[in-house]
C-alpha cells in the first residue's frame, strides 16, 4: 500500500515522470522501465491529446505500465480519469483545475489513495488543501510546448509564496524541466520535479532520469 506521510510523499515526488502514448518517441513500456532504472520515483499515466488512446486500448496500456511500476515498487497515478483509476486500482490520481473538482475526486477514490492537484495561485493551493490534496503540482515553471493550452511560465514565484505562507504540503514543479534547470525548484521550496519530454524525448530515458535524480538529490543534500 502507498505511504501517505509527508516524508514518504516528498520522496515519491523527487523525479516524477508523466507520460502517455502520444508523448513517446519509442515504446512507452521501454521508456518507463529505463526511466525507473535511472531513478524515477513516481509515475503518472496521462493519456491526452491528438491521437491518444481510448476505451480498451487506453486501459490495456495503463495496465501494462502499472505492472512495470508494481514490479519496481513505484507509485502509479492516473491523470484526471477517475473511472480508470478505480478500474485498475491505481495508487492515486492527479487533478487539474479544468478537471473534475478535487473534493469530488477525493470522495470517490477514498482517503487511502494519493491525490495531487495542479494549482496556479495561492488561493487555488489553499482550496486544494481543503479538498484533500496530498501534494501540489505547480507550473509551468519554464516554457513548455507539451501542453498546447499551458499558461505562461511563471518560474518559482508561486512555490516561494506558498512556502512563505507557512504551507508545508509537498510540492512538485512542472513545465520545461530538464537536467540543468531542476535544482532551482528544490532550492526555492519544491520537493521534486515532474517531467514529460525531458525524459520521453531524451536519447536515453535512463540517463535523463539519472541526471535529474542527481540534481535534485544534490540540492537536498546541501
Amino acid at each position: 500500500m502507498i505511504k501517505k506521510d509527508i516524508k514518504s510523499i516528498r520522496e515519491y515526488l523527487k523525479v516524477y515522470l508523466i507520460m502517455g502514448s502520444t508523448n513517446c518517441m519509442k515504446d512507452p513500456e521501454e521508456i518507463l522501465a529505463e526511466a525507473i532504472e535511472g531513478g524515477v520515483t513516481l509515475f503518472q499515466y496521462r493519456e491526452k491529446g491528438i491521437g491518444s488512446l481510448s476505451k480498451k486500448s487506453k486501459v490495456m496500456l495503463a495496465e501494462r505500465l502499472q505492472a512495470i511500476c508494481r514490479e519496481k515498487d513505484i507509485p502509479f497515478l492516473v491523470n484526471d480519469d477517475i473511472e480508470l483509476a478505480l478500474k485498475i486500482n491505481a495508487d492515486g490520481i492527479h487533478i487539474g483545475q479544468d478537471d473534475d473538482s478535487a473534493e469530488a475526486a477525493r470522495a470517490r477514490i477514498g482517503k487511502d489513495k494519493l491525490m495531487g492537484v495542479s494549482v496556479h495561485s495561492l488561493e487555488e493551493a489553499e482550496k486544494a488543501i481543503h479538498d484533500g490534496a496530498d501534494y501540489l503540482g505547480i507550473g509551468p515553471i519554464y516554457e513548455t510546448a507539451t501542453k498546447k493550452d499551458a499558461k505562461a511560465a511563471s518560474g518559482t514565484e508561486l512555490i516561494k509564496a506558498i512556502r512563505n505562507k507557512g504551507i508545508s504540503l509537498p510540492i512538485v514543479g512542472i513545465g520545461g524541466i530538464r537536467p540543468g534547470n531542476a535544482g532551482k525548484i528544490i532550492e526555492d521550496g519544491g520537493d521534486g520535479v515532474s517531467v514529460i519530454t525531458g525524459i520521453t524525448h531524451a536519447a536515453s530515458a535512463k540517463k535523463a532520469a539519472e541526471e535529474l535524480r542527481n540534481e535534485v538529490s544534490s540540492v537536498n543534500d546541501l
